[in-house]
């Protein structure tokens, strides 16, 4: 699998991150992550990835984020959202997913640490 970063061009995250791509000279596809979400199938394996890292379906969301406050995301996990019904709302909507999202053939990150990539990357 070729390394595959959903982004969103206003995101200035993002933009750093896929900065940081091409000073490494790594090859991506650069996918639109609102008009594209991740399917249902890239969140579970970036969810496997953050599980052995000690993270859970909480950290696939932005939660900054203006849709995960108007949807009141965080209140619906407290009462009881699963993290299977997360990542269907997930697949539905890029905006709730945490960005940038970056997955490689046998890894993958939330969000934007350089760390954290060197390590997904090598």
């Amino acid at each position: 699998m070729k390394t595959k970063i959903y982004q969103y061009n206003k995101c200035s995250t993002c933009v750093k991150a896929l900065k940081y791509l091409d000073s490494k000279k790594i090859s991506y596809e650069s996918v639109p992550i609102v008009e594209q979400p991740p399917t249902v199938a890239e969140l579970k394996k970036m969810l496997v990835y953050l599980k052995n890292r000690g993270g859970t379906f909480r950290n696939l969301f932005n939660t900054s984020g203006v849709q995960y406050r108007e949807l009141k995301i965080a209140d619906k996990i407290k009462a009881g959202l699963t993290e299977s019904e997360s990542l269907l709302l997930l697949s539905k909507n890029g905006k709730l997913i945490k960005r940038p999202f970056l997955l490689t053939g046998d890894n993958g990150a939330v969000g934007f640490d350089e760390k954290v990539w060197e390590l997904v990357l090598n």
